[in-house]
């Protein structure tokens, strides 16, 4: 099947299965279930951030000359992760979908605005990588949730990290 479509099916039941949960009434005797607890806050998010940010220039090993083309890498990453919060924001506030077509149309909104930051990201990364040694470009793929593909060169998993937020 194609990666693509397995990719927005995903996304349309993760968009839908809120609304598509049913509130059950509990049998006599039974006590109710707690209200869900959000186990990973804005303060978890931004202190994990931090660590891969910090994780990845390490194992990076820049030296002092690559360490200048860094700064605008950072500051990248740091702009998606918070796109990709507020856009998980706002599908928690918004309304259910109408039906299938309004689940693909999101999808595929949600889609193009990843596509626009990770082409951010891709931009800022291109100077800093033709600056490292091949010993060091082997190190980013599977940091950022790459994977090792056919050929020798990485693909794509639907577990990037710059969006883990929106996921």
């Amino acid at each position: 099947m194609n990666r693509t479509l397995v990719a927005a099916l995903t996304g349309a039941l993760l968009i839908a299965a809120p609304a598509a949960q049913a509130q059950t009434v509990p049998s006599a005797g039974v006590p109710p279930e707690p209200p869900a607890v959000e186990l990973y806050s804005p303060a978890d998010a931004q202190a994990v951030l931090e660590a891969r940010l910090l994780a990845l220039k390490t194992v990076m090993t820049l030296t002092p000359e690559q360490q200048k083309l860094w700064p605008p890498v950072e500051a990248a990453i740091r702009e998606v992760a918070k796109l990709s919060a507020a856009r998980r924001a706002e599908r928690a506030k918004a309304t259910a979908p109408a039906d299938f077509v309004d689940i693909l149309d999101r999808i595929a909104d949600a889609e193009a605005m990843r596509a626009k930051d990770l082409k951010t990201v891709t931009h800022a990364l291109k100077p800093l990588v033709a600056a490292l040694t091949p010993e060091q470009q082997r190190r980013i793929p599977a940091f950022l949730g790459l994977r090792e593909g056919t050929g020798g060169l990485p693909q794509p998993t639907a577990e990037i990290w710059l969006f883990e937020e929106e996921n």
